[in-house]
């Protein structure tokens, strides 16, 4: 029901928002599709999703998004980005288009389309700790790597060859996969706990 839950948004620039809508309906979150300013400002909570990060940065721009965006991720909104979601948030970004920016928070740098293009996806079951059992079964469809960690980001998961998939810092969260589209909610549940907690 509309409005019993924590309110929280997916960024409706571009990319699977549907999905992620969805997973946050279905954990009780009154979850709202956001492209202005003024509907940013309803908000408690925001989840980046995957796409396209260059459309998504410069549709941020032109909607007068990015600033916003930028002041609540600053504020200490919990945020939550998944593939081109983790690329917005880093501090940095690695094989970016030309002019690319990101909006920033995570200290971590990101390598965009690291896992190679659309024909090199692939999944596989990550261990992840904080999450507990069972593991989680991780699609990585044209996904990012976190090249490096800065002092104030953790790790929360690393394929075998330790290359970095998951962080998070204080309210921020990021991952290479997609957990919204084969069931596993636990990540979207922590995002939503952030939010609760915050409120």
């Amino acid at each position: 029901m509309a409005g019993s839950g924590p309110r929280v948004g997916v960024l409706a620039l571009q990319g699977d928002v549907r999905e992620h809508l969805a997973v946050l309906g279905s954990l009780g979150a009154d979850a709202r599709a956001i492209r202005r300013p003024a509907e940013l400002a309803e908000v408690d909570g925001l989840v980046i999703p995957g796409g396209e990060s260059s459309v998504i940065d410069k549709l941020s721009r032109l909607f007068g998004m990015a600033e916003p965006l930028r002041e609540r991720i600053a504020e200490g909104m919990p945020v939550y980005g998944t593939c081109a979601g983790l690329i917005m948030l880093a501090d940095a970004v690695v094989d970016g288009i030309a002019g690319q920016q990101s909006l920033g928070g995570l200290d971590v740098v990101v390598r965009r389309n690291a896992f190679g293009n659309q024909n090199d996806s692939f999944e596989t079951d990550i261990a992840i700790p904080e999450l507990g059992e069972p593991s989680v079964h991780a699609v990585f469809i044209r996904a990012p790597v976190v090249e490096s960690v800065g002092e104030r980001a953790t790790v929360l998961a690393a394929l075998d060859d330790g290359r970095i998939v998951a962080v998070e810092q204080g309210n921020l969260m990021g991952t290479s996969f997609h957990p919204e589209v084969t069931g596993e909610h636990r990540f979207h549940e922590r995002f939503l706990d952030r939010v609760r907690a915050r409120r």
